[in-house]
């Protein structure tokens, strides 16, 4: 899972500036669509999207988005940051749960 760029953003957005919540994430979103859209032409060019598979995600990642929009623009400001803030300590703690638990076993390396 990246976590590149535009989480860094909405992160500097939401608790360094005093941006509310929501209006950081039209403007992460901003930044992230036509990154999103050149990447998917580049890997479209390079033959490495199954544009078949894109087409039955679309059918309910579409509605799914929007309604998501929809559940964000009613959702008060301080229970989106609880809510961003209990998703970035899960996605922290799994990764350093992952980086320890999946270490290269000696077997495997001295089997040559």
């Amino acid at each position: 899972m990246g976590l590149g760029g535009g989480f860094i953003l909405l992160v500097y957005l939401s608790v360094f500036t005093e941006i509310p919540q929501d209006i950081a994430q039209g403007i992460n979103l901003l930044f992230f669509l036509p990154i999103a859209l050149l990447s998917l032409v580049i890997h479209i060019k390079n033959k490495l999207t199954d544009l078949k598979l894109v087409g039955k995600y679309l059918i309910l990642g579409l509605p799914c988005a929007v309604a998501g929009s929809y559940v964000a623009g009613i959702t008060d400001v301080a229970v989106l940051r609880k809510l961003f803030g209990i998703f970035v300590l899960y996605i922290g703690i799994n990764q350093l749960y992952v980086s320890f638990t999946n270490k290269p076993s000696k077997k495997s390396s001295d089997s040559k």
